[in-house]
């Protein structure tokens, strides 16, 4: 089992950034694909970016690509998801999770080992 703890979340005027980080533990997480997924007040949770374990291909949703850059650090066991050019519709909260399956195109039920998320609000 892997232990995820995201941080960086926060409150950002529109188009401001954010880096989230999410930590891990766990001796297998430099060889799992992460992945970021986020949640606005009721509505469902969607992906957001995922990235193969060695970086060398990620996946974006289409409502925020060429804005979010999804990477990782496997030395330190982490990975960011950058966040530039937000609008208030990415208000949400952020999560990191990964999967023991390879990488393909990424959905929610393919990953097993969540964080508990962390609070991204774009005021406009």
């Amino acid at each position: 089992q892997v232990q995820l703890v995201e941080s960086g979340g926060g409150l950002v005027q529109a188009g401001g950034s954010l880096r989230l980080s999410c930590a891990a533990s766990g001796r297998t997480f430099s060889i799992r694909p992460a992945g970021w997924f986020r949640q606005a007040p009721g509505k469902e949770r969607e992906f957001v970016a995922a990235i193969s374990w060695n970086g060398g291909s990620t996946d974006y949703a289409d409502s925020i690509k060429d804005r979010f850059t999804i990477s990782r650090n496997n030395a330190k066991d982490t990975v960011y998801l950058q966040m530039n050019s937000l609008k208030p519709e990415d208000t949400a909260v952020y999560f990191c999770a990964t999967t023991g399956r390879a990488f393909s195109s990424m959905t929610i039920s393919m990953f097993d080992s969540w964080g508990q998320g962390t609070q991204v609000t774009v005021s406009s």
